[in-house]
């Protein structure tokens, strides 16, 4: 196992850079936002890395507490790993901060494929604002193009789910993608109609106000 790199500089950037600054680190992070994950679903996302090297990261993230994980009892039988509460805290607002620098550098998706977590990233994640969700306690799930994400929002902030969702959003990416980046408004608000809500009227309509959707 290769030895962990370290900047050793008494700097607050210095000091989050030991932790996630290492290739793959952000990416696993990433895809731990918006649910549980298998350790294969994490390999199979992250095409490229090496085994050992998931296995050796996954470890880091869980000596670190931004990473839990968790064996599901029968008939599941399953290893899940999860963003602890203080991932939700701390990591969060760095994918955000990351997101929305490369987002003007994205390819070009206007009507062809957009991969799910694209979706959920520039649909959803990048959508959302804590002053508008002030005071909203709510499960969310996201089913898109067949991939589910599950969280919550509490005080203000975005969170792990906390049981089964008071509201479920059903979008394919592509329209997620436009809905947020569409080149003209009305482009923007055609894939905004083929976004599906269900639940309480009323938590729908302030979920849809905390994500600007």
């Amino acid at each position: 196992m290769a030895s962990r790199r370290v900047y050793n500089q008494n700097c607050p950037i210095a000091r989050g850079l030991d932790v996630v600054g290492e290739r793959w680190t952000l990416l696993i992070l990433r895809e731990l936002v918006g649910g549980a994950r298998r350790y294969g679903d994490l390999r199979d996302a992250l095409p490229g890395i090496a085994t050992n090297l998931l296995a050796e990261r996954l470890k880091e993230l869980q000596e670190a507490g931004l990473v839990d994980r968790a064996d599901l009892p029968a008939p599941i039988g399953r290893t899940v790993y999860t963003l602890s509460e203080l991932g939700w805290q701390r990591v969060l607002p760095i994918l955000q901060s990351i997101a929305w620098f490369g987002l003007d550098r994205l390819d070009p998706i206007g009507d062809g494929p957009a991969t799910p977590l694209n979706g959920f990233l520039a649909g959803i994640l990048l959508g959302f604002n804590s002053a508008r969700a002030a005071g909203l306690e709510v499960t969310c799930r996201a089913e898109i193009d067949g991939r589910r994400f599950e969280f919550a929002i509490t005080r203000g902030r975005l969170t792990a789910a906390r049981g089964e969702p008071s509201v479920t959003l059903t979008a394919g990416a592509a329209d997620l993608v436009n809905a947020r980046l569409g080149p003209t408004e009305a482009k923007r608000k055609a894939a905004l109609r083929r976004v599906n809500f269900e639940g309480d009227p009323q938590t729908v309509s302030a979920v849809r106000q905390a994500f600007g959707l």
